[in-house]
């Protein structure tokens, strides 16, 4: 290969690159792309493209993220018949460079493990970079029946609709964004960023559930949560966001959660995306597979460059 120069994005690049990159594999592949932006100081962002003759052949960026400040998103691609031949690694090398010393040093990194992609070069190529695993996230399939109907009349808990610019369901989702991503890349959600990442109408919200403890007109406080969103086409399963009241163990809403979700899947499949961090909503995922009841049909492994330190 002759030699290997490297440049700023710029314009038009993204169109440049699908030629030689070729259609994303999954949706999570074309998510990815996304990453690669133009530069930027607020926020951070480097993106630079790996050229040979002049002929891009990859490309790599690292990005600052206010809601997880600890590390940089890293992403690299390069053309399929340029892997394995250090252009990868080079990129990663002269990212680095571009980190101002004000900016957090450590990266973190993510590959997609799918039915029809086993990304097995993504996992080669993030090991060879020293990052270790700090979190596993499933998309994960529920079909209709997979758990009894709960019933709710044998005590004082209750189900009630919330809108989803509620300020009581908005402090709700941040405490729980923020409690579960504490033990691995810390937080700092606000009200303000959880109603604009998750509950905004631009984000396809559509609904909310809590279940209380008792009735809200007699102190009763939320357990568990849902928050729907649009589907991303039609017939597919309605996406939830299904969370936990942080300020009970585990184990006071270990019930309540598992009761949310089938009352959710009473008639209608539903898509979930769980972190191995959500230890409620993974055990009951990892039991409702074990029996065949839940489908993953993405895994996305998520590495950093500080896990073992």
């Amino acid at each position: 290969m002759n030699e290997l120069e490297f440049r700023p994005w710029r314009s038009g690049d993204d169109l440049e690159l699908l030629q030689i990159f070729g259609d994303p594999r999954s949706p999570q592949a074309h998510q990815d792309r996304t990453m690669l932006r133009e530069n930027s100081d607020a926020p951070f962002s480097r993106t630079l493209v790996a050229t040979v003759d002049g002929v891009a052949i990859g490309a790599g960026v690292v990005f600052a993220s206010s809601l997880h400040p600890q590390r940089l998103w890293l992403y690299v691609e390069v053309a399929a018949e340029q892997r394995r031949s250090g252009v990868g690694t080079a990129l990663v090398h002269q990212l680095r460079q571009q980190i101002p010393a004000g900016q957090a040093q450590e990266l973190k990194a993510r590959y997609t493990v799918t039915a029809g992609d086993p990304a097995t070069a993504a996992a080669g190529f993030c090991q060879s970079l020293g990052l270790g695993e700090i979190q596993v996230s499933r998309d994960v399939v529920l079909e209709p029946g997979a758990l009894a109907e709960p019933v709710f009349d044998t005590n004082d808990r209750v189900i009630e609709d919330l809108s989803t610019g509620s300020v009581e369901l908005t402090k709700l989702v941040m405490d729980f964004y923020n409690a579960v991503h504490t033990d691995w890349d810390p937080a700092k959600m606000t009200v303000g960023s959880a109603q604009r990442m998750l509950l905004d109408e631009h984000t396809g919200a559509q609904g909310a559930l809590v279940l209380r403890d008792k009735p809200k007109r007699e102190g009763g406080v939320p357990l568990a949560f849902a928050v729907s969103y649009v589907p991303a086409r039609e017939n597919a399963p309605t996406d939830v966001l299904v969370g936990h009241n942080p300020a009970f163990s585990d184990d006071e809403v270990a019930e309540a959660v598992r009761d949310m979700v089938a009352m959710l899947i009473h008639q209608y499949p539903v898509k979930l995306e769980v972190d191995s961090s959500m230890f409620v909503l993974s055990s009951l995922i990892d039991a409702l597979a074990a029996v065949e009841q839940a489908t993953v049909i993405s895994t996305t492994h998520i590495l950093a460059s500080d896990a073992a330190k």
